[in-house]
């Protein structure tokens, strides 16, 4: 299976490596094993399902990270019969549309929920409280609050003195 790399992916993975908490390489392996493990669990994936000539079930194969992907194994593997590429929705979304996945992107940022947009009350042009019945979400927060840019402060009209004032 092919993965490319997404930013905030790698982030954590870096994050990991720079982390001096961890008192043996094991320890660290483990952190990203799971890590990564979680990052691909959240991916829709997809396999083909293969039938033989003669109509009898055949292979499942994959799991592939695209449709293209399948496609060319499909090509290269040329082992008779027909199949249909079938994506595979993730059991990690899903769960994570239920249970929440803080700090994950397209997710809720609010320090309490962590749920998917869809779980979230369309508020005019945005998204307001959380539907999830234990959320004490009272709104979708899009970004990572620690990111945002400080907003840059404007002198008021007349609040700067001009030369001939000192």
């Amino acid at each position: 299976m092919r993965i490319t790399p997404r930013a905030y992916e790698i982030k954590k993975v870096v994050d990991i490596l720079e982390d001096p908490t961890f008192d043996s390489p094991e320890q660290m392996a483990k952190a990203l094993i799971r890590e990564v493990g979680d990052m691909i669990q959240m991916r829709d994936l997809f396999v083909i399902v293969h039938t033989w000539a003669d109509g009898t079930k055949g292979l499942n194969m994959g799991p592939f990270g695209a449709v293209a992907e399948a496609e060319t194994f499909a090509k290269k593997a040329n082992i008779g019969g027909t199949g249909r590429i079938v994506p595979l929705t993730s059991s990690g979304i899903i769960l994570a549309n239920v249970e929440g996945k803080q700090s994950w992107p397209g997710y809720c940022w609010h320090p309490e929920c962590g749920h998917s947009p869809v779980n979230h009350a369309i508020d005019g042009a945005s998204r307001g409280k959380c539907h999830i019945a234990t959320c004490k979400c009272d709104r979708f927060v899009k970004d990572d609050p620690s990111l945002k840019a400080k907003k840059k402060t404007t002198r008021k009209a007349g609040g700067a003195k001009g030369v001939n004032e000192l």
